[in-house]
């Protein structure tokens, strides 16, 4: 399915789709981008008294302001008792390559982030929560369903094979469920 725009507006229908496919195709991992916890809050809702389970990853502490975080505590709190995983963690795309283009400009981050845009920044997310989720320990490293958007909401979901940062490129995006065409 190919959304005409980006954007929240997305978000139900791309949920819908990602926990149709995961159901359909035996994928027992769902892996959602949230950076306040609204899409969070709407995939552990919608995916309530199933066997699916969830990891919502979140910006890392500090993403915009030193000891900042922006995910909502009381979101953190809902996802956790529907029996979903929130992970707050150093993004892989980010940390200390942008402290180094910030500083001394460019970065090998900055060029594989870039590259993935190309298909899309929900599509970079993707790829990015993947790796973060594998990272911790949070996702088995077989299929699973990666939700992302362009900005709020969702509006990308795909079918991954999951592998920790070190091993990034070793990660397999198999289908596109969905996404914006014009990105």
């Amino acid at each position: 399915m190919i959304f005409e725009k980006p954007g929240p507006a997305n978000t139900e229908a791309t949920l819908e789709l990602a926990v149709s496919a995961a159901k359909e195709r035996g994928i027992t991992h769902l892996v959602v981008a949230s950076t306040r916890g609204d899409t969070g809050v709407h995939c552990a809702r919608r995916i309530q008294g199933t066997s699916l389970n969830l990891v919502v990853v979140a910006h890392n502490t500090g993403f915009k302001m030193p000891g900042v975080q922006e995910f909502d505590p009381e979101k953190k709190g809902e996802i956790e008792s529907l029996g979903g995983i929130v992970f707050i963690g150093t993004m892989v795309l980010r940390s200390l390559g942008t402290a180094i283009r910030d500083k001394f400009g460019g970065s090998e981050q900055d060029l594989v982030a870039n590259t993935l845009r190309i298909l899309g920044q929900g599509v970079k997310v993707c790829a990015e929560i993947t790796a973060m989720a594998a990272d911790a320990g949070l996702i088995p490293i077989r299929d699973v369903i990666a939700v992302a958007g362009t900005g709020r909401g969702a509006d990308t979901a795909v079918i991954v094979y999951p592998q920790p940062s070190n091993m990034f490129f070793n990660m397999k995006i198999r289908e596109f469920l969905v996404k914006p065409y014009d990105i």
